[in-house]
């Protein structure tokens, strides 16, 4: 079991700046992703944490031991990473066992029992003396798994593993890594992707971050519904919420905000009486959207596109905004190209950002 503790974790490349000052507290036995788009430093700090990287300021901890200078090979930690990184002249048997055999002081007999039951648990011991070439981009990333398992460590890594897999095999891949959390409990695993749908599913809690800094630590579920500024917000959820600029008409007991090009509507949201004139941002996920059968109407405007998706479809609706907004319904609507639609929603799900995109609370 592993804690670690990341205060002021910053990294620089010469005079580019990369992480900002990074704060974390990951607790033993959590599952931990970090998400965020391309180039925001999710894989940066990762390597950092491994060794790989030198850090240029704050201190890592693990286990209440500063790991600042400490080479990779003593910090506890096994690392899979998105290339597999086999050796394709080894058998899968030995690509499995050659951590151990190298890190000496291991009998046979327990490089043999560790490896094979590494291989029982990810369900490829039929391919033990079978070539990486011989497998599957899927057997082989689950051999990179289980070579990490093999060394019984404090804590995983995982780099970006599913990228190179196709939609079924990441699927049938992510329910093996998540099955392989719950069957080493204590064993801390921080795992690195863009895929909000791995970062959703998987994790314990998310990081997000962005441009080096972290924008947001929670549950999955906590920041998807209450995220904390305007980047969470969009970055979260597929189609990303809808958002439009908006005018807040007024704060306190029973606010009322109005969307560029709409009526205004009432929200539940704590938004200060001082808050009435300014600008924000207007928020509503495609999901919460339902076609209005009554005089309860927040947008108006003519389906521009129809997406029928199979268990819902996707109208994107024109309503005289600069980006259309999208609504996810029932497959079973009909609808079509061109028709005019009125869109509702309960209260409860309207979000509101202030001028500089922090979110204000919901009640």
């Amino acid at each position: 079991m592993a804690d670690l503790l990341l205060r002021g974790i910053k990294k620089s490349y010469g005079n580019v700046k990369v992480l900002h000052g990074i704060d974390l507290d990951i607790k033993a036995g959590e599952f931990v992703v970090f998400v965020g788009p391309s180039g925001c430093g999710k894989s940066t700090l990762l390597r950092l944490i491994a060794g790989l990287e030198d850090i240029t300021g704050g201190t890592l901890q693990i286990d209440g031991k500063v790991v600042n200078q400490l080479a990779p090979s003593k910090r506890g930690i096994a690392m899979v990473f998105q290339s597999y990184a086999l050796y394709p002249h080894m058998t899968v048997y030995d690509n499995m066992a050659f951590g151990m055999k190298l890190a000496k002081g291991h009998s046979s007999d327990e490089v043999d029992k560790r490896v094979r039951s590494a291989a029982d648990v990810l369900q490829i011991t039929p391919y033990l003396d079978r070539l990486p070439k011989q497998l599957s981009g899927g057997q082989r990333q689950r051999v990179a798994i289980g070579r990490a398992i093999v060394r019984d460590p404090k804590v995983f890594l995982f780099d970006e593993p599913l990228s190179n897999l196709d939609a079924a095999l990441r699927v049938a891949t992510r329910i093996e890594i998540n099955k392989l959390h719950e069957s080493m409990p204590g064993v801390t695993m921080i795992y690195v992707t863009h895929d909000q749908v791995e970062a959703m599913t998987l994790a314990d809690r998310i990081v997000v971050l962005n441009a080096g800094r972290v924008e947001q630590v929670g549950a999955p579920m906590e920041l998807y519904h209450n995220p904390d500024n305007l980047f969470v917000a969009r970055f979260l959820g597929s189609p990303s919420m809808n958002t439009m600029p908006c005018t807040i008409v007024s704060g306190g007991a029973e606010p009322v905000v109005k969307p560029d090009g709409c009526e205004p509507v009432t929200v539940r949201a704590v938004i200060p009486t001082s808050a009435a004139g300014s600008k924000g941002t207007f928020g509503v996920r495609p999901e919460d959207l339902e076609i209005a059968t009554g005089d309860d109407v927040i947008f108006r405007g003519t389906i521009d596109i129809v997406e029928q998706l199979g268990e819902v479809t996707l109208i994107y609706v024109d309503v005289g905004a600069p980006e259309p907004i999208v609504a996810k319904i029932a497959n079973d609507i009909a609808v079509a190209r061109g028709e005019k639609v009125a869109l509702t929603t309960e209260r409860r799900h309207l979000h509101v950002f202030d001028e500089s995109g922090k979110a204000y609370p919901r009640n």
